[in-house]
């Protein structure tokens, strides 16, 4: 069997550590001794751009945000995707994983973070969101495991109702914040129809055709105030297919 390389290791503002590793030709990036991501199993990570930035390829000039970088597959896919006039940023809270993903030797998401339409903002999300440049046309957060699985402490206040109404409001009308979770949350969806939002809860795998299953929750600002009154009636979160995308 062949051993797991450790690479580096950094640690996040409230102390906690990501190590990244080596093994097989793969990445892997554990936080606290468990593994957090991996270059084995991104499906989820490409489907949370795939479903958020198609519907904008034909737009002129959307502007997306990304909150955590991670390996980078949500930011390649989304690239894929937007079209030339694009705008996106990506906003990664440890240096560490920024430079991880641009170290040449690791192969990882440097071609990614060149891009002309990207840029990086070395920093916390939660102050893009409270005053962005401009709204977006969609945001994608998969900065933690979801409201109920923290890994980072501080990240909870973007699952409150103050930190979903704030990302709602960082959006246009019509536009969506798309939410990465390692597992189902009935609550949370039914927090974010609290606050307004319009919610798709879809269901995708870690890998195309199996592995664990994730969630992407999708939250939509209603384009009119009698959408926000409809979002705010419903109570059942719908259920999208889950992808077999390869």
């Amino acid at each position: 069997m062949k051993p797991f390389e450790r690479l580096d290791r950094a640690s996040a503002p409230d102390g906690t550590e990501l190590v990244l590793y080596r093994h097989d030709g793969d990445y892997v990036i554990r936080v606290d001794g468990v593994e957090l991501m991996s270059t084995r199993r991104h499906h989820s990570e490409d489907e949370l751009a795939t479903r958020t930035c198609t519907p904008l390829a034909d737009h002129p000039a959307p502007r997306v945000c990304i909150g955590g970088l991670g390996l980078g597959f949500t930011l390649r896919r989304a690239l894929e995707l937007l079209p030339s006039a694009a705008t996106v940023v990506v906003v990664e809270l440890v240096e560490a994983v920024l430079r991880w993903n641009a170290e040449p030797a690791y192969a990882l998401a440097g071609d990614a973070l060149r891009d002309p339409r990207v840029t990086v903002v070395h920093g916390d999300v939660h102050a893009v969101l409270d005053a962005p440049a401009e709204p977006f046309h969609a945001i994608l957060l998969d900065v933690d495991n979801g409201a109920d699985a923290l890994v980072h402490r501080g990240n909870a206040r973007l699952y409150d109702d103050r930190g979903l109404r704030r990302a709602l409001a960082a959006v246009v009308p019509g536009g969506v914040v798309a939410y990465w979770s390692a597992d189902r949350d009935e609550s949370f969806a039914r927090a974010l129809r609290r606050v307004g939002a319009r919610v798709d809860a879809v269901e995708v795998r870690a890998r195309a055709n199996k592995g664990a299953r994730h969630m992407l929750y999708l939250a939509r600002r209603p384009e009119a105030a009698r959408d926000a009154s409809a979002a705010r009636a419903s109570d059942r979160p719908t259920i999208a297919p889950t992808s077999s995308r390869d």
